[in-house]
């Protein structure tokens, strides 16, 4: 009897569990509008306006033909201050590939306004301020 209540319990955790992250990422659907920067340790600065949409734990971030930022699309996920986006393209080898929407960032949600950024392979800082429409 213990141990069926115990599987019962554990069960039940695991599916609210999964609901919560399966409600965060819904929430938080919808289409982001703003500025990309990319700040190298050698202290050059490039900026683009971007476009991110998050639907449904799917992504996909417009990128400029400068690659100022290259974009992505794909998958993502949220857990607490951080998204991770799992890019699904195939990329040619000539640029920098922390401009791709790709990996796990710090992420702070403040009211419409979404910040998301990481510092990559010591080469500098990225990140998106965006708003959502």
């Amino acid at each position: 009897m213990k141990t069926k209540f115990l599987g019962l319990a554990i069960l039940s955790l695991s599916i609210l569990l999964l609901s919560c992250e399966k409600i965060q990422v819904k929430s938080k659907n919808g289409t982001y509008k703003g500025t990309f920067t990319v700040t190298y340790n050698s202290g050059w600065v490039r900026t683009g306006e971007t476009t991110l949409e998050l639907k449904n734990g799917e992504y996909s971030c417009s990128g400029n033909s400068n690659r100022i930022p290259a974009g992505g699309s794909g998958t993502f996920s949220i857990n607490e201050n951080e998204i991770t986006f799992f890019d699904e393209n195939a990329w040619t080898a000539d640029f920098d590939y922390n401009l791709i929407l790709e990996g796990t960032y710090n992420c702070e949600f403040q009211g419409k306004k979404l910040i998301i950024s990481a510092d990559r392979s010591g080469l500098g800082h990225y990140e998106y301020e965006l708003e959502k429409q």
